[in-house]
């Protein structure tokens, strides 16, 4: 469901030109009409110029105001990786459905799969109807086809598509069903307390009512985000703009485009992944790195990709910003000395530098005594 996403357009300019035309045309005809004298034609331009001028055709034509901070979305959240520090949060424990974002839950599984032996990134996943079967953006697999799990991983996290999640679920754990209930138990391992996963992909469900599909919050998804920055290899996969998907195993690649609009764009935005459907709004799990600290954002049931966008890059700025300012006094970055047991007992670690012969001063109960020598003839 994410192509909608990048191709929704609105026709508001073109509605308002038209509105316009319609309320002048009369007018213009009694203008241009031929037994308008010089007099009645100046008085009516008056009689325009003083409409135009009035508080109300002011306030049409005035520049439109910010909406509301918070209008663009229905939750969002941004937090420090390192601590695990909340720099932002508005209504951070709404439920709404993730869409595509489901998919980084799955990427978090597969992670524990590889981590168990149970996969490797070369296993073979032969392509089965039911793969091949899955709506919405995808890769468009065919069940005549075989990938390694890295390349159907590729297409999940860049692509965003359903097809090759729902192959990876199933090579994974054998069905789709046994692996949903692992996504279940993981996100109870995290913490994520208001999630409650049914696919593999996020696809809204058959019956279109919410309580039969995906539902998290944005606060439990910055939980996910976190640890997945932290313990897996997620950015290797969520970073790439571009990529051919497909070789060697087709002659025609299909050419994949990650769906993230910061990348490349928002100063250290390097993953994670976004998601929509008519139900769950335009979300956003978003990643940043700037001068060595990481934060995650997210944003859910947005009313569009722009002002999801434009939400998210402010959020961020100002989750920077909260932080404290990087140090980087030489006296604080100093490593430690090394322990004394890594040299020889004998010598020292550091050797005192000698210290100048002090000059004994004479006591006061004693005579100076002078001592010189006679140079030799």
């Amino acid at each position: 469901m994410d192509t909608a996403e990048e191709k929704r357009t609105t026709s508001v300019g073109a509605s308002s030109v038209a509105a316009h035309v319609f309320l002048l045309a009369p007018w213009l005809k009694i203008f241009c009409s031929p037994r308008m004298t010089f007099f009645h034609r100046v008085t009516l331009l008056l009689l325009w110029a003083i409409a135009l001028g009035s508080p109300a055709t002011a306030a049409s034509k005035a520049k439109p105001t910010r909406p509301q901070e918070g209008a663009e979305y229905k939750g969002a959240i941004v937090v420090d990786v390192a601590t695990g520090k909340v720099l932002f949060e508005r209504e951070a424990d709404i439920i709404n459905p993730p869409a595509s974002m489901t998919k980084l839950m799955t990427f978090a599984v597969l992670h524990d799969q590889f981590q168990k032996g149970v996969l490797t990134l070369q296993t073979p996943v032969r392509i089965t109807n039911a793969d091949a079967g899955m709506a919405g953006t995808q890769v468009y697999l065919d069940p005549r086809e075989t990938f390694p799990v890295e390349e159907l991983i590729y297409a999940m996290m860049v692509q965003s598509a359903n097809d090759a999640a729902h192959a990876l679920a199933r090579a994974a754990a054998g069905t789709r069903e046994t692996f949903v209930a692992m996504m279940n138990a993981k996100a109870r391992e995290l913490g994520m307390t208001n999630t409650t996963f049914r696919t593999p992909h996020g696809l809204p469900p058959s019956s279109r009512l919410l309580r039969d599909g995906d539902l998290t919050s944005p606060r439990d998804f910055a939980i996910l985000g976190c640890w997945l920055v932290k313990n897996t290899n997620i950015l290797k996969y969520s970073s790439i703009e571009k990529r051919p998907f497909g070789p060697p195993v087709r002659a025609k690649t299909f050419d994949m485009s990650n769906h993230n609009n910061l990348l490349g764009k928002v100063d250290g935005v390097d993953g994670l992944k976004t998601g929509f459907t008519r139900a769950a709004g335009f979300c956003l799990t978003v990643t940043a790195q700037r001068q060595g600290r990481r934060l995650v954002g997210v944003i859910m049931g947005s009313t569009a990709a722009v002002p999801r966008d434009l939400a998210m890059t402010e959020l961020l700025a100002r989750g920077f910003a909260a932080l404290p300012p990087v140090t980087t006094s030489p006296v604080l970055a100093a490593p430690t000395r090394p322990a004394a047991k890594m040299a020889p007992a004998s010598v020292p670690l550091i050797t005192p530098a000698p210290l100048p012969p002090t000059r004994q001063e004479p006591s006061v109960h004693e005579s100076p005594t002078v001592k010189f020598s006679m140079p030799k003839r």
